[in-house]
């Protein structure tokens, strides 16, 4: 059953168990554009924003930027108190249909104690971003039931031609929830733009990982997740809804069917630091009733003491005995699928390729 609800319908369904979803975006609609983390001024971060706002008004639709996406200092846009009332703006604003975030950074986290969640009750909408909006996409969709997007930040949009991946995140903002397959190539790294408009620069094969070893697997749960980086502040702090969360939908659908999903940390890490991340989640019951575990690709690793991430994964997680997929298409490394927080999934991998499908229920 699809469940497509409005500001209306909240009342009715919050707090009973049920996940929310947003309505979608139409031609027309006002997209908002917040900076929760970090702002934009470097001369060609702008012009790839300045080209984002003329290829989504290209499609018939409108942007609203809060005052301070264009401001950095120290790493943030501008104050915590400040960045979270600009956040609650957007979501007031009834003639704004879906809020994205232009980019990641750093410090995102510190904005939510100043931050008022009921305005994202009063006004159920989309909230899409990845990397450091991580901290309010989990929280939300962990914490209120309501669906969020773990997509590209606004900026991403600024590109000469479109990759299929950005094409596909709007699809999916309009309401078409075709399978997502994995792509073809992927950006290593390797080889840079000569401009941040130009586009990614796609030069390896992808092949996602089952460290199970099986060639074909098929899996179905509810999808949460994010940045490593940020879920491993989170954890703990009266923002760490996680277990309330999985108890909740443990058993929705007749058995227990949860999917977690963590995107790979940003920076470069060592396998050891990942491995101690993972049993803390571990140890805490987060990976309790987990129908399966995906992994985007990481931008960097370095293997400790001999340990690569693989083992290091395995060495933690492995004794589960359920699938866990590594080098996936989501995360820092584009191209990237875009993922519905809260949603259920079914997810199919076979011989190095992947789909996911989503399904709002």
């Amino acid at each position: 059953m699809y469940c497509i609800l409005n500001a209306s319908n909240v009342k009715l369904i919050l707090g009973c168990d049920k996940m929310v979803y947003p309505n979608f975006i139409c031609k027309g609609n006002i997209i908002g554009v917040c900076a929760p983390s970090s702002g934009i001024v470097q001369e060609e971060k702008v012009k790839k924003l300045n080209l984002a706002v003329k290829k989504v008004n290209d499609l018939g639709y409108q942007v609203l930027e809060s005052n301070h996406v264009r401001t950095n200092r120290n790493g943030v846009s501008c104050g915590a108190k400040l960045r979270a009332k600009e956040l609650e703006e957007l979501y007031n604003n009834e003639d704004v249909k879906v809020i994205i975030c232009a980019t990641g950074g750093e410090f995102l986290l510190e904005m939510l104690s100043f931050f008022d969640f009921s305005c994202v009750q009063e006004n159920i909408k989309w909230l899409q971003g990845y990397s450091d909006p991580t901290g309010l996409l989990f929280t939300i969709t962990t914490g209120y039931d309501i669906a969020t997007i773990y997509g590209n930040n606004f900026a991403g949009f600024g590109m000469n031609t479109w990759h299929e991946s950005l094409q596909h995140n709007f699809d999916l903002l309009e309401g078409n929830l075709e399978i997502q397959k994995s792509f073809s190539l992927y950006e290593s790294g390797n080889t840079s733009p000569l401009e941040e408009t130009e586009g990614y620069m796609l030069d390896t094969p992808v092949k996602w990982k089952n460290l199970g070893g099986e060639e074909n697997i098929t899996f179905s749960g509810r999808m949460i997740g994010g940045c490593i980086d940020i879920l491993r502040d989170l954890f703990g702090t009266r923002f760490d809804h996680t277990k309330e969360f999985i108890n909740k939908y443990k058993n929705a659908f007749g058995k227990a069917q949860v999917v977690v999903i963590q995107s790979q940390l940003g920076v470069p890490i060592c396998a050891y630091s990942g491995e101690k991340v993972y049993w803390k989640f571990k140890d805490s019951g987060w990976f309790l009733y987990c129908k399966g575990i995906i992994f985007g690709r990481t931008s960097s690793y370095n293997s400790y003491l001999g340990l690569t991430l693989e083992e290091a994964i395995n060495r933690v997680l492995g004794d589960y005995g359920i699938p866990i997929i590594i080098d996936s298409d989501f995360g820092h490394v584009p191209p990237r699928m875009t993922i519905i927080n809260g949603s259920f999934v079914t997810i199919t991998f076979k011989k190095g390729k992947g789909t996911m499908e989503f399904f709002l229920k």
